[in-house]
């Protein structure tokens, strides 16, 4: 998926005001992951998304940390500036994007790294 599709996509799900708002966004959610994810599936799901968003899931932070979902809205939220339940929101517009964007192996992988919880905010149902 191009830059400007995911982006227009992301906007709309989060009804932000502009694209710029929307990139800022999907880069803080997507730095989020991969603080919780492993390197290799960091870099693995950077080469499937469009730059500059691919930049957000680069940074080597070594080991993966565990956290729940409290604690990876808290998170998205500090990095965006936003209460906890816009983080919430503003989660599941990106994810629900990155899960139309890249193949459903990359996806369901993903979610394997992530809290269980999280799966909502991928849209649609959560894998059994």
């Amino acid at each position: 998926m191009r830059l400007d599709e995911f982006l227009t996509r992301v906007r709309d799900r989060g009804e932000f005001h502009g694209d710029d708002e929307a990139e800022q966004v999907a880069t803080a959610v997507l730095w989020v992951v991969a603080s919780r994810i492993p390197p290799d599936e960091a870099a693995d799901l950077a080469r499937d998304l469009p730059a500059p968003l691919d930049d957000a899931l680069r940074p080597e932070r070594g080991r993966p940390e565990t956290f729940g979902r409290e604690e990876f809205l808290r998170r998205v939220a500090q990095q965006t500036g936003a209460r906890p339940r816009t983080a919430e929101w503003d989660a599941g517009a990106v994810l629900s994007t990155l899960a139309e964007a890249v193949a459903r192996e990359r996806v369901d992988r993903l979610r394997a790294c992530l809290p269980a919880d999280c799966a909502d905010l991928f849209g649609g149902p959560a894998p059994h």
